[in-house]
């Protein structure tokens, strides 16, 4: 998933009903293929070399399941897809593997999902709805015998779930048909499929889809590129995956080819701009295979997304999903494409055991995102990403710091309790990233690409724990001592930013500053020495900005550069932060028009944040109130929490 900003959240709730009851074992997976290995009185996690067995054991706390006992292998998904209700009615067969004392398999649901029947075997049995909580939702309890082979779930969607955003055509590019898609990272999966809802949780499955006709269906699998003529589709994902990375969308898009390996889709109206933007995605793939070893997903394509997707991008294999607010126009923000595209290797390959466990699947994939564009634009360029990678960090320490929540600031999370999209911050991404760069920078690049390209390789649709990697390191690249020396268990267990941080440095950005500092001195804006900035260098220009302008300077900035105007949303994002506290009120119609048509929480948070904390809480809200039909639940979720919005 692209980075995204943490909110300021209220206290989180502390209350989980049942799930205890549900354990009775840790969850334990081998990361040698065909081989599965448990011991749920261990204590300790069993780690070898790489060279020998290596089991992962460990206790997911964000899913009902209890995979030692009864855990899914493969699943057939046959469903219909009704946009007149907002629902999909569906059946999903598991084939199931089984512990000889089984007597019952849990899958999770959520969000009031309708389970109609349940087959195990081809023949009807129990099952039951367990108490429900507020982040986990509701466990279904299927008996089963210590034969079984497959359960059959029978059941239909809410209006409401979750994971699913349905759009009408007006909140699309072309106005000409309604959407859908869904969003299911961390945990909303199980609102649009009863499913073993946890990372370290992996399945192969095939699906067939009705749609209505004239309307593309698409999933994270191997894809159509045309319209079918009756609205059916029919898919395969052969490699196994997660739940959070099954995914389905619908609309009335187009599919254009870009590389060998590379493809775009888009509404008709986008394609144009989306095809040109993107253009280098096949270059990408090729730097990425040098860097860490071959793609094994067949095809890397791309769907853009109407505005209202919560996230940049998300790595769904095979089809990474796209917010349109990375299409600039300049192929500036295509950073973003890198990023998923690394996901293809880091989360996607290799997986996070728990989202405790977050940053294995973020921070590496920070570190290789900015390898494949240092690979194609230059040592400089990847060090300007850096640098405002740097100052987002700062800022989200800062944040968590002065609101007492220090424990958010670790790599290693522990989110008990809470929901795991708390854990979905600028230090999973960032600090993860800057711990990767330190072990760079101490064992020296070469070394630490064969590591990684290794990693990647030996550990192919696994997972992975912090305490597993920890010891990966230190038996391949780094002895003890240097361990201590780095002072390595601070970065991963510890609060904050240790003093050993690599700070990025970057000229360019340095000759940025000093116009700043000639504007702060009487420079005129229209005079200051602005030729070929990309977008980086104007974002860390408007980000650096003295913080109190006046009305005057605000006008003569505007006027001289545009920025009300800007096409760019990163640029035009931090733009508002002047605009709200200086109040600049020819903004205002600006803003308001961004914050009802983008859905994206990066952008979000902040801008609505500002207000807040500017004293236009009414203001905000005001928006607020228009524009939270077109955002999906988990922008809701966030933005209700930071506004104090009750439905």
């Amino acid at each position: 998933m692209a980075s995204i900003k943490r909110s300021n959240n209220a206290p989180f709730s502390n209350t989980i009903l049942s799930m205890n009851n549900l354990k009775t074992s840790a969850i334990c997976i081998s990361l040698i293929a065909g081989l599965i290995g448990c011991n749920t009185k261990q204590s300790e996690k069993k780690v070898e070399s790489k060279k020998e067995e290596t089991v992962v054991t460990f206790d997911d706390k964000h899913t009902y399941a209890e995979p030692s006992i009864a855990k899914i292998t493969h699943l057939e998904w046959d469903a219909d897809v009704d946009f007149d209700s907002k629902t999909i009615s569906a059946t999903a067969t598991y084939d199931v593997e089984v512990s000889e004392n089984a007597t019952e398999i849990i899958f999770d649901t959520k969000d009031s999902l309708q389970v109609k029947s349940v087959m195990v075997d081809g023949q009807a049995t129990n099952f039951k709805m367990g108490t429900p909580d507020k982040f986990l939702g509701t466990p279904l309890i299927v008996e089963i015998s210590p034969t079984a082979k497959k359960v059959a779930i029978e059941y239909s969607t809410s209006p409401n779930a979750s994971a699913v955003q349905w759009l009408s055509p007006q909140q699309t590019a072309n106005k000409t048909a309604p959407f859908l898609f869904t969003q299911s990272q961390a945990i909303l999966a199980r609102s649009w499929f009863p499913i073993q809802d946890g990372p370290g949780i992996r399945f192969t499955y095939n699906a067939k889809v009705k749609v209505p006709a004239g309307m593309l269906a698409l999933m994270s699998a191997e894809n159509p590129t045309a319209k079918s003529d009756d609205g059916s589709y029919s898919f395969s994902m052969k490699q196994p995956v997660p739940a959070y990375l099954m995914a389905l969308t619908i609309g009335d898009v187009e599919y254009k080819k870009l590389g060998d390996h590379t493809g775009i889709y888009a509404e008709s109206s986008l394609m144009e701009k989306a095809a040109y933007e993107f253009a280098e995605m096949e270059d990408m793939l090729v730097a990425a295979e040098k860097l860490y070893g071959k793609y094994q997903w067949e095809v890397y394509d791309m769907i853009i997304l109407p505005p209202s997707f919560p996230f940049g991008g998300m790595e769904n294999p095979r089809l990474t999903f796209a917010t349109p607010t990375i299409i600039a126009g300049d192929r500036s923000l295509t950073a973003l494409v890198a990023h998923e595209l690394a996901h293809s290797w880091s989360g996607n390959l290799v997986t996070n055991a728990t989202w405790d466990d977050f940053w294995l699947n973020e921070g590496f994939t920070v570190y290789f995102e900015r390898r494949i564009m240092e690979s194609l634009y230059g040592k400089d360029y990847a060090e300007m990403l850096a640098q405002l990678g740097y100052q987002d960090l700062l800022g989200t320490v800062d944040g968590y710091i002065e609101d007492n929540q220090a424990r958010d600031t670790h790599l290693k999370l522990d989110l008990d309790g809470r929901d795991p999209d708390d854990g979905m911050s600028d230090i999973a991404y960032e600090k993860g990233y800057f711990f990767l760069r330190l072990l760079e920078n101490t064992v020296g690049r070469e070394k630490f690409d064969g590591f990684l390209k290794d990693y990647f390789q030996s550990n192919a649709f696994k997972v992975m724990t912090t305490e597993v990697f920890v010891n990966h390191l230190k038996n391949n690249i780094l002895d003890s001592a240097t361990y201590e020396t780095i002072n390595a268990d601070a970065w991963i267990y510890g609060p904050g930013l240790p003093e050993n941080l690599p700070v990025p440095n970057s000229n360019k950005f340095e000759l940025v500053n000093a116009q700043i500092a000639a504007f702060e001195n009487g420079t005129a804006a229209k005079k200051l020495e602005t030729p070929d900035w990309t977008s980086h260098e104007w974002l860390h220009f408007v980000r650096n900005l003295p913080a109190d302008l006046s009305f005057t300077k605000m006008k003569e900035l505007d006027n001289a550069f545009g920025f009300t105007k800007s096409g760019n949303s990163e640029v035009i994002a931090a733009w508002f932060q002047h605009t709200i506290r200086n109040n600049y009120v020819p903004a205002n119609a600006r803003m308001k028009e961004f914050l009802i048509n983008v859905g994206r929480r990066k952008f979000l948070t902040p801008t609505y944040a500002a207000m807040k904390e500017s004293g236009k809480l009414a203001m905000a809200k005001e928006i607020y109130n228009e524009a939270r039909p077109n955002y999906h639940s988990v922008s809701q979720q966030t933005m209700d929490e930071l506004l104090g919005y009750k439905k």
